[in-house]
């Protein structure tokens, strides 16, 4: 397993970069939105706003959902991957994030993470998107080999174990959400950043992005439920509460992750509301695996905290392993994204989105399902994952273990902050907010309490680093090789075939995509010309 080490490693590295990096850019972020206080100017506010969606959103999530793959496909199905394709993807997945992250700091796509035209970055930025997304396709084919691998080795009657499962299942939302953003780019962004063409439909482009940019969500999400999933049992040595309620949840992801992207563009016209609504049928739909998530791991951990004599109502809760990093950092990450959820009802909903669109409120919320539920599961199983790819024990598990509540702790008056400036109307993505005197004295304390947030997630963030970093370079070797025993998953049934469940998510896709869209072609906009952002 040396070339799937060296890969995982790989991953780990670009993703632990590029999240001190973003932190540091949040940072500045919130803070310059103080009333009195001015530490960056314009130009780089919108680069630091960037970078930090960029490498957060993107390079963070995708650079650690890929070790984490071969990690689960390593240890549930003892085989390797195919070093060929590794070299592959990843090299065109951290070129492509070179190319990116080069440009943006030299301040040559303040285009933001949505990089919605006519804003125009310089070529370089969309062809490092590109490569990136192709580097996750060699990757998905990587994996998807694999497993066709393993079912060839006398396995083709057995049940996937619930890991490698998620795994695929979270592929292949990656393959139906990215077709958007690939055609956005080699269709209107590329051609037209190149000056082959010089006008671009904004609309258009927004659609296609959409496509994309909320199903990412789901891509972030499901290596989170993954985890969940996963190591919960295996904390509390017991049997997951439902092995098939977790398929079903999986399966349904893939149903209506992908056409859910109008809700993000219910302000926009040239698109009927009746597809609108359609949208927002299938957004709240996306609600009911996520709610049979909670049930199934809730129900696990309570039978595992009885197991350790935990009685009561409630009070079995305090069996829990609290004092475990990873157990914490599921346990709080659930709690965060349960509101998170239920802020997200409000941007489904069509009259409530009138009221928060475009305002704090936005942030305020994916700061509690990225920033939570994907994040923080990311950093708890980071002191899991991290010594057993590189040999080495965990640095200090009780440093570890502060840094998860103190992670907690920043987000929630982050966000919560954030949410409630989002409905007193402080926009996002601006700048300067001191633009009306009687607004910012309803706003100043909020601002300052989402920079205290930002603040104390910073240093939990460097908390983290610091812990990995002492771990990375301990002289200390360990061996894990014996542990990662898989149970039988039991007989397979309908809801193993994903196959079939990709095939339906694909009608659904056209039944929700191909007409509107067709119609923003047939509009025929004159197209807008670049607006090359402050450099």
């Amino acid at each position: 397993m040396k070339d799937d080490d060296f890969y995982m490693k790989l991953g780990l590295s670009i993703s632990l970069l590029s999240i001190g990096l973003g932190a540091v850019f949040g940072f500045l972020q919130v803070w310059e939105r103080v009333p009195g206080i001015k530490i960056i100017q314009p130009k780089t506010y919108y680069l630091a706003l960037t970078g930090h969606g960029v490498l957060m959103a993107l390079v963070f999530t995708t650079f650690f959902i890929m070790p984490l793959g071969i990690f689960v496909i390593n240890r549930s199905l003892r085989l390797n991957t195919s070093s060929t394709l590794n070299f592959l993807g990843f090299g065109l997945a951290t070129l492509g994030t070179a190319m990116a992250a080069l440009t943006i700091l030299l301040g040559k796509a303040n285009v933001l993470y949505t990089f919605y035209p006519p804003m125009k970055a310089h070529p370089a930025f969309y062809l490092g998107a590109t490569l990136l997304i192709v580097g996750t396709w060699i990757y998905t084919a990587n994996i998807l080999l694999t497993v066709r691998k393993w079912r060839k080795m006398g396995n083709e009657g057995k049940r996937l174990p619930l890991d490698v499962f998620g795994l695929v299942a979270t592929l292949l939302i990656w393959i139906l959400a990215t077709v958007g953003v690939a055609a956005e780019a080699l269709f209107l962004l590329i051609p037209w950043s190149l000056g082959i063409s010089q006008r671009i439909d904004p609309l258009l482009a927004r659609d296609l992005f959409w496509y994309f940019g909320h199903p990412l969500v789901y891509f972030w999400l499901l290596p989170a439920y993954i985890v969940w999933y996963t190591f919960i049992p295996r904390l509390l040595n017991v049997r997951i509460f439902s092995d098939t309620l977790a398929r079903v949840v999986f399966a349904l992801f893939i149903l209506f992750s992908t056409p859910v992207g109008f809700h993000h563009q219910f302000m926009d016209p040239g698109i009927e509301a009746g597809w609108k609504y359609l949208h927002t049928i299938t957004t709240y739909a996306v609600f009911i695996p996520s709610l049979m998530t909670a049930f199934t791991v809730t129900a696990t951990m309570e039978m595992g905290a009885r197991l350790r004599g935990g009685n009561g109502l409630f009070s079995w809760i305090m069996k829990l392993p609290w004092k475990n990093p990873l157990f914490a950092s599921i346990a709080l990450s659930m709690i965060l994204f349960a509101f998170g959820g239920a802020s997200g009802a409000v941007n489904a909903g069509y009259n409530l989105n009138y009221v928060v669109h475009n305002t704090a409120w936005v942030p305020g919320h994916f700061h509690l399902t990225v920033g939570s539920a994907v994040a923080l599961t990311f950093m708890g199983v980071s002191y899991l994952l991290v010594p057993r790819v590189f040999g080495k024990k965990l640095f200090s598990e009780r440093l570890a273990l502060f840094q998860i509540y103190l992670w907690f702790i920043g987000v929630t008056v982050f966000s919560s902050s954030m949410m409630y400036l989002g409905i007193l109307g402080s926009p996002r993505r601006t700048y300067d907010v001191t633009y009306s005197p009687d607004l910012i004295s309803q706003w100043s304390p909020y601002l300052l309490a989402t920079a205290l947030g930002g603040t104390v997630m910073l240093f939990s963030i460097l908390i983290f680093l610091y812990t990995i970093i002492r771990t990375l370079i301990s002289k200390e070797v360990v061996s894990y090789e014996e542990e990662w025993e898989s149970t039988d998953p039991g007989n397979p049934g309908m809801v193993d075939d994903l196959r079939l469940f990709f095939a339906i998510a694909i009608l659904i896709i056209l039944v929700a995509y191909v007409l509107p869209t067709l119609n923003i072609i047939r509009m025929g906009s004159p197209g807008a010309p670049p607006v090359l952002p402050t450099m």
